[in-house]
C-alpha cells in the first residue's frame, strides 16, 4: 500500500512538473512578443485624469514618465500617501514630488519609449547626430526603488544633472509641510499633511548618482551610470526620511542587482500565474496591457489605487477617489478568473475600514442598525470623501453601492473558497445582506426596492434593474459564506426565501424588441452608461443556462444599447454579452475596435476615467475562452471556432485552475486543477464523445454525456481528452 501511494505522489508530481515547464515556456512566448511604445513626448501628462504617458510601479510607488528628450520628467507617487481629512473635497491622494534627467544634448532629438512588458522595463532612446542615449528604468517590483541606468550609445560625452524636486502647489487650500536637502549627491524630498487632518500623512524619497558626489553626470561613449531613488511614508517606517536615506546611501551595484533579480523573478512568477494567447495581436497585446497596469498599481494591501491609478496633478477629478457605484470594482474584475490574486487583496481593506461609517448611516437614514449603507465615495482608513455634514453623505440616491462592491467580494469567494479570506470580509457582506433583507418591502407575493435610484439622481425608482440583480448575489453570496464560514444558521432561511422571491425585471419594447427596462417605475432608459445589463454582468444572474426567452430579451438587450464603447461601463458590457451568449464573431470584432482605442499605455483615449477599463479585454476574453458561471464550466462556448487560442490557469468558479487549446476547429484536451475538492459540472467540449480523464490521483475514467459531473479530491489535477 505505501509504496502504490509513493508512486501515485511521484506521477502527480512529475504530472504538474511538466505543466509548469510547458506554462512558464508559453507565458513568456505569449507576453514577451508584446511592448507599449510611444514615439511622441506625452500631451496629457500631468493631467487631472487618466494620463498618457509610460507607466511604471509596483502597487505601492507608481511613476510616469513625460516630458521632451533633453528634460525626462519621473512623477513619483504613492499609494498610501494621501491627504486623509473626512469631508466633501477635503481628501484625496497626493503627488510626492518629481525626479527630473537634464540632458542639454538631446534637444530636438528623436524620441522613442519602449516598455517590454514580460520584464516591466522602459527603455526610452533619443539620439540627434553623433549624440544618442538610452535610458532603462524599472520601479523594482520588491523594493521601493526606482532604478535608472544612462547609458551613452553614441560617440560624443553625455552631460546631464538628476534633480529632485518636491511637489509644490500655488495657491494651494490645504496646509502641506514641504521639506528637500541635498548633502554628498544625496537629495531628498518629503512632503505631508499635518495640518487639518483626521490622520497625519507623510511621503518621501531620496535619490543618488552612484559614484557621484553631485547631481551632475558625464558619461563617455559606451559607458553608463546608475541613479536609485528610494521611496516611503509614515505607513511604511516611523522614521521614513532617515530610512530612504539610508537605503540610497548605502546602495551598491551588487545589492542594485540582486533588485534587478528579484524583479525579473517576480513578474516572471506573476506572467506565469496565467497566460492566453490568440491570434489577435491588437487584442493580445491590450490584454497584456491592462494586465502590466494592474500589476503595476495594486498590492499594497491597505492602499489600493484610486480611481486613475497614477496620480500626476493634485487633487484629481473627482477626488481621485474610491467611486463605489462601479468605478471602485471595475478594475478587480478581470483578475480572479487570471489567477492574479495577490493584485485583489487591497480591494477589501477600504470597505471593512469604512463598516462603522456605514452603519451609522444605514441606522440614520434607513432605521437598519445592523445594516450598512455607503455612500457615493469613500477614502482609505475610514475616510469620508464625500460627507456633506456631520450627519450624512453624498448619495445622489442610490442605496446599492455596498450591494456593488460586494459583487468583486463574491467573485472572489466563488473562485478561491479561501476560508481566511472569507472571515475576512463576511462582516461586510453580512451587514449588506441584513441591510437588504430589511429593506426589501413585502408586495404581495413578491420583494420589491423602493427610493433605490438606478442612476445618480433619479430619485424616486422603483425596483432598479441593477439592485434587481445586486440583491440576490449578495443573498447567495451571505448563505454560501455562512455555511463555509458554520454560522449564522439562523438567517439563512429569510436570505435565501427574499432572494427567491425578489421582484422580476420589467420589460419594455424599442424599436420593435422586447429589451429590459431600468426600473419598473421612474428611469425607463438612459442614452449611455450600461447599468441596464448590469444585473447580467457584474451581478451574475443571467447566463447560458438562464431561461431561452430571458435570454432573448438579454440578446435584444445589448443589440438596442450597443455601448461596446461608453466612459461609464464597457467594461461590464462585453462580458455581459460574453455570459449571454452574444455572437462570438461580433465580440471580437468590437473588442478589436476598442483596443485600437487607447493611448500606448494601455487607457482609454479620451475617457475621463482611468484604471476601470484594465478589466474590459482581459475579463471578455477570459470569459469567452472558459466561462464557469451558473455552476457549469465551458471551454471556448462563445469564441469563433475557427480562431486557434489557448489558454493556461484561468481560475473558474469552485476554485479550479483550467488550461486548454484550440487548434484546427477542434478543442485538444481540458485541463483542471482543483484546489478545494469541489465537484465539477463540465459542458462536454466534444459533443457526442466519450470522454478520457486522467488523474495524478486516481485510476483513468471514462464518461459521457452533454454535461459531466466530476468529483474532485484536494489537489487533483485531470486530463480530459474525447476517445478517438
Amino acid at each position: 500500500m505505501k509504496r502504490t501511494l509513493s508512486l501515485i505522489c511521484a506521477c502527480g508530481s512529475l504530472f504538474m512538473s511538466g505543466n509548469l515547464h510547458a506554462q512558464i515556456k508559453s507565458a513568456k512566448q505569449a507576453v514577451g512578443k508584446f511592448q507599449n511604445v510611444f514615439t511622441a513626448p506625452p500631451a496629457k501628462t500631468p493631467g487631472s485624469v487618466s494620463v498618457d504617458g509610460p507607466l511604471l510601479g509596483n502597487g505601492s510607488t507608481e511613476v510616469v514618465i513625460s516630458g521632451q528628450p533633453e528634460l525626462q520628467n519621473y512623477h513619483l507617487a504613492r499609494n498610501d500617501f494621501w491627504r486623509l481629512k473626512s469631508g466633501y473635497d477635503n481628501a484625496f491622494p497626493a503627488v510626492l514630488g518629481n525626479l527630473k534627467i537634464q540632458i542639454p544634448e538631446l534637444t530636438g532629438a528623436s524620441y522613442r519609449i519602449e516598455q517590454q512588458l514580460y520584464n516591466a522595463t522602459t527603455i526610452s532612446k533619443f539620439s540627434k547626430g553623433n549624440t544618442a542615449v538610452e535610458i532603462q528604468s524599472i520601479v523594482a517590483a520588491e523594493k521601493d526603488w526606482v532604478l535608472i541606468d544612462i547609458s551613452n550609445k553614441g560617440k560624443t560625452i553625455v552631460k546631464g544633472n538628476a534633480l529632485l524636486e518636491v511637489f509644490k502647489t500655488k495657491g494651494h487650500k490645504f496646509p502641506d509641510t514641504l521639506a528637500d536637502g541635498i548633502k554628498d549627491g544625496l537629495q531628498w524630498i518629503q512632503r505631508g499633511f499635518e495640518k487639518d487632518v483626521d490622520i497625519k500623512t507623510t511621503a518621501v524619497a531620496a535619490v543618488k548618482i552612484l559614484g557621484h558626489s553631485s547631481g551632475e553626470f558625464s558619461v563617455a561613449p559606451g559607458q553608463k551610470v546608475t541613479i536609485v531613488c528610494a521611496l516611503t511614508s509614515n505607513f511604511k517606517s516611523p522614521d521614513c526620511l532617515k530610512e530612504v536615506q539610508q537605503q540610497v546611501g548605502k546602495a551598491t551595484l551588487p545589492i542594485i542587482a540582486k533588485v534587478r533579480k528579484d524583479h525579473l523573478a517576480w513578474w516572471s512568477r506573476y506572467w506565469n500565474e496565467s497566460f492566453v494567447d490568440i491570434e489577435d495581436s491588437v487584442i493580445g497585446s491590450q490584454y497584456y496591457k491592462s494586465q502590466y497596469n494592474m500589476a503595476s498599481c495594486s498590492r499594497d494591501p491597505k492602499f489600493p489605487p484610486g480611481i486613475f491609478g497614477w496620480v500626476t496633478k493634485e487633487i484629481p477629478a473627482w477626488n481621485g477617489d474610491y467611486h463605489l457605484n462601479y468605478n471602485y470594482s471595475a478594475p478587480f474584475y478581470a483578475l480572479f478568473s487570471s489567477n492574479h490574486l495577490e493584485q485583489t487583496v487591497p480591494y477589501e481593506t477600504p470597505l471593512i475600514d469604512y463598516m462603522q461609517r456605514g452603519k451609522f448611516y444605514s441606522s440614520k437614514l434607513t432605521s437598519i442598525p445592523d445594516g450598512i449603507l455607503y455612500p457615493v465615495g469613500i477614502g482609505p482608513l475610514g475616510i469620508e470623501t464625500v460627507r456633506t455634514n456631520a450627519d450624512n453623505a453624498l448619495f445622489l440616491g442610490q442605496k446599492s453601492n455596498t450591494a456593488y462592491c460586494a459583487t468583486v467580494l463574491s467573485m472572489k469567494f466563488y473562485r478561491t473558497y479561501d476560508k481566511t479570506f472569507t472571515q475576512r470580509v463576511y462582516p461586510y457582506v453580512k451587514a449588506t445582506a441584513i441591510f437588504w433583507q430589511h429593506y426589501l418591502k413585502k408586495d404581495n407575493d413578491r420583494y420589491i426596492i423602493e427610493n433605490d435610484a438606478v442612476h445618480e439622481g433619479t430619485h424616486g425608482t422603483l425596483n432598479s434593474i441593477l439592485s434587481l440583480g445586486l440583491v440576490p448575489m449578495v443573498l447567495k453570496t451571505a448563505i454560501d459564506m455562512s455555511v463555509l464560514l458554520g454560522v449564522d444558521s439562523d438567517l439563512r432561511g429569510d436570505w435565501q426565501e427574499k432572494s427567491d422571491h425578489v421582484a422580476n425585471y420589467t420589460m419594455q419594447v424599442r424599436n420593435g424588441k422586447t429589451v429590459f427596462r431600468y426600473s419598473e417605475k421612474g428611469t425607463d432608459w438612459w442614452q449611455d452608461n450600461t447599468l441596464g445589463i448590469q444585473h447580467i454582468y457584474p451581478a451574475g444572474q443571467i447566463g447560458l443556462n438562464s431561461d431561452p426567452k430571458l435570454l432573448e430579451i438579454a440578446s435584444n438587450t445589448i443589440s438596442e444599447m450597443n455601448r461596446w464603447q461608453d466612459n461609464n461601463g464597457s467594461n461590464s458590457f462585453f462580458p455581459a454579452a460574453v455570459r449571454i451568449g452574444y455572437n462570438a464573431d461580433t465580440i471580437l470584432k468590437k473588442l478589436h475596435d476598442y483596443s485600437l482605442h487607447t493611448y500606448p499605455n494601455g487607457f482609454q483615449l479620451n475617457n475621463p476615467h482611468g484604471i476601470e477599463n484594465c478589466s474590459t479585454v482581459p475579463n471578455t476574453i477570459n470569459e469567452m475562452l472558459c466561462m464557469s458561471n451558473q455552476n457549469v464550466l465551458r471551454v471556448f462556448e462563445v469564441w469563433p471556432k475557427e480562431s486557434n487560442a489557448s489558454f493556461s490557469n484561468i481560475r473558474c468558479d469552485g476554485a479550479f485552475l483550467v488550461s486548454s487549446v484550440l487548434k484546427n476547429r477542434s478543442v485538444g484536451y481540458v485541463k483542471i486543477l482543483s484546489e478545494k475538492g469541489y465537484s465539477l459540472v463540465l459542458q462536454n467540449p466534444w459533443p457526442g464523445k466519450v470522454l478520457q480523464i486522467k488523474s495524478n490521483k486516481r485510476s483513468t475514467l471514462k464518461t459521457s454525456g452533454a454535461q459531466v459531473s466530476l468529483p474532485t479530491l484536494v489537489g487533483e489535477e485531470l486530463m480530459i481528452k474525447p476517445l478517438l
